[in-house]
Parts: C-alpha cells; sequence; structure tokens
C-alpha cells in the first residue's frame, strides 16, 4: 500500500515537472537578487494610450483626414481587411458600440489611434455602401462607421499595409468588409453579419454587441515578431534570473519598483495562445502572478504606451515572451 502511495506521488510530480521543467529555464540558480531598472526608461507607471514625451507618434505621421474611397486588401495572415483610399489600414476598438454607434477613444487614446473622418468617405468594389455611416464625435465632428463601428486608423501605422495594431491590448482589430474583425478566411462582400437596414449618416448599423478584452493578448511587433500582452497592451515580460522549475521569482524588493508582477488570469477565456501554457504562481507576499509556460511576467514601467518594448533586453536579463510561450531575443 505504501509502494503504491509513493508511486503515486512520483508520477504527480513526474507530470508536473514535464509540464514546467522542459522548457528554456535558463536561471533560477543562487541567492535572490533584487535588480533596479535603467533609471532612464523607468517611469511613474503605464499610463494609457499615450501621453508622455513622444511616446505616441503625432496623428499627422499616419495619413489623417478623409478616408475617400474605401478599398478591400487581401492579406495572407488576415484574410480581406478594409484600407482608405491610400492604402493605410483601418480598425475598430471593442471598447466601442456599434448600435448605437458610440465611441470610446478620447484623449490620448485619441492621439494613438486618429479617428478616420466621414467626410468624402464612400464605399469602393467590395464593400457594401449602406454599411457606411458616421457618428458624431464630443468635440462634434463627423467619424466614419463601418457596420456601426467607429473607424480608426493607428498611429504607428507608418505606410500603406502596415497593421501594426491588429490586437493591441486584445481590443484592436483591423477591419473586415463587414464590420467585424478580419481573420483568415474571412470574405469581402456584402457585410453578411450586419445590419442590411444600416443606412448611411449617424443611423444604426449592425454588428456584433460589445465584447470583453481578452485577458492576454498577441502584438505583431515588426522587429521581435508575436509577443504577448495584457488586456491593456502592456508588453509582458520574463526575467533570466527566475526559474521555470522550480516557479521562483528572484524580482523583489526594489526590483518591483520598475518591473510589475502580471496578475493572473482565467486560463478558459485566453484565445490565440495554448492554453497550457497558461498558469499561476504565488508570491512571497500571496499574490497570484500570470506564468506562461511557468516562467512569471511582468509589465514594465518604461512602457509609456500599448505596444511599446522598452523592456526588451533590459541588463540582459529581461525579454519579451512569444505567442508560443518562450523567450524572445531579438533586439527591439
Amino acid at each position: 500500500m505504501r509502494r503504491g502511495v509513493f508511486a503515486g506521488s512520483a508520477v504527480a510530480v513526474l507530470m508536473l515537472t514535464a509540464a514546467c521543467g522542459s522548457g528554456d529555464n535558463s536561471a533560477g540558480k543562487g541567492d535572490l537578487v533584487q535588480p533596479v531598472g535603467d533609471s532612464k526608461q523607468a517611469g511613474s507607471g503605464y499610463d494609457g494610450y499615450g501621453g508622455g514625451s513622444g511616446a505616441v507618434p503625432a496623428a499627422d505621421t499616419v495619413k489623417s483626414g478623409p478616408a475617400g474611397e474605401l478599398k478591400v486588401q487581401a492579406t495572407t495572415e488576415l484574410g480581406n481587411t478594409v484600407t482608405d483610399s491610400a492604402g493605410f489600414t483601418l480598425y475598430r476598438f471593442d471598447k466601442d458600440t456599434p448600435k448605437p454607434p458610440k465611441s470610446n477613444c478620447e484623449g490620448d487614446c485619441a492621439a494613438a489611434w486618429p479617428a478616420v473622418s466621414a467626410d468624402d468617405a464612400s464605399a469602393g468594389e467590395g464593400i457594401d455602401k449602406s454599411l457606411l455611416g458616421s457618428v458624431e464625435r464630443a468635440d462634434g465632428t463627423k467619424q466614419l462607421t463601418l457596420a456601426g463601428w467607429p473607424v480608426y486608423r493607428y498611429a504607428k501605422d507608418t505606410k500603406a499595409g502596415d497593421t501594426l495594431g491588429e490586437g493591441v491590448g486584445g481590443t484592436w482589430h483591423v477591419l473586415a468588409p463587414d464590420g467585424k474583425p478580419a481573420k483568415a478566411g474571412n470574405n469581402a462582400g456584402s457585410g453578411s453579419g450586419a445590419d442590411p437596414s444600416a443606412g448611411g449618416g449617424a443611423g444604426e448599423a449592425g454588428g456584433e454587441g460589445k465584447t470583453q478584452a481578452d485577458p492576454i493578448g498577441v502584438n505583431r511587433d515588426t522587429k521581435l515578431g508575436a509577443i504577448l500582452t495584457d488586456a491593456e497592451g502592456r508588453t509582458l515580460y520574463r526575467f533570466d534570473k527566475d526559474s521555470a522549475w522550480p516557479m521562483k521569482t528572484n524580482c523583489l524588493g526594489a526590483c518591483l519598483n520598475t518591473w510589475k508582477p502580471a496578475k493572473a488570469v482565467d486560463k478558459e477565456l485566453v484565445k490565440g495562445i495554448p492554453a497550457e501554457l497558461v498558469g499561476t504562481f504565488k508570491r512571497p507576499d500571496g499574490t497570484e502572478q500570470l506564468t506562461i509556460d511557468c516562467w512569471p511576467l511582468y509589465t514594465f514601467t518604461g512602457d509609456k504606451e500599448p505596444g511599446d518594448i522598452n523592456g526588451q533586453g533590459n541588463k540582459g536579463v529581461w525579454f519579451a515572451v512569444s505567442d508560443k510561450g518562450k523567450k524572445v531575443t531579438a533586439t527591439g
């Protein structure tokens, strides 16, 4: 009997070891350390969509003003997407609402995500003109809507065809011709699934309702590739002096002034990465920290807006994490 209990316990330990000990565990040795981030990069905390010293490119660094004739652009990764007449990608925000149309992106958010004017906008081939409309913003300007969803550009898209805003914060998505988030396999055309009675002007247009932000997002950075972000779009990092097996944090004391433990999430709500990689770790203070492939994750106070990667390679021990759960060693 005692032999059976011992065998069962050994199996359990082996299973846990297989889950957390098979990754690229390159650290976790030595005494606890309390590294301090680079004070030139560290800030007072993450401050939303922008602000600060040059955190967000000015809205006029991307094509601003009227969209002109909307176009359908076929892509391998996202299927059919919508662009303005100059080829700049157009986006929607999950925290907006389509029925009635309403924008919830103001202030610093609007600096990072310039609203597309409804003036002179028209539907090109593959886009149902009845899906175009407008909504009045807080400043009195008219913003273009597609299937009721307010339409935006992304300030970090600096050339036609860029899609750097896809998936930011888990709430920003490239538009498909029917007003839904673009994804591989979607079809251009008459806007199936949207309210066919949607008309021009600020009338109510169809579309799915408000959705909840994904707890973990994937940002497709041009330099680092597909990297993980939290629900607010902040890049998630791992620390080489932590340990994946046994799970252990070496970021304590002053380290926590610069590197904030990522909050635990419900793995059932996670999309875009394997759910089995998602876990939690109880820190010495009793709080639960998010882990990916058993590595504790953090955000960096030097990142000032969604998509920032200022923490990448910091002191040679802090690195972003790929959508496969692996450490990203490329430089930003």
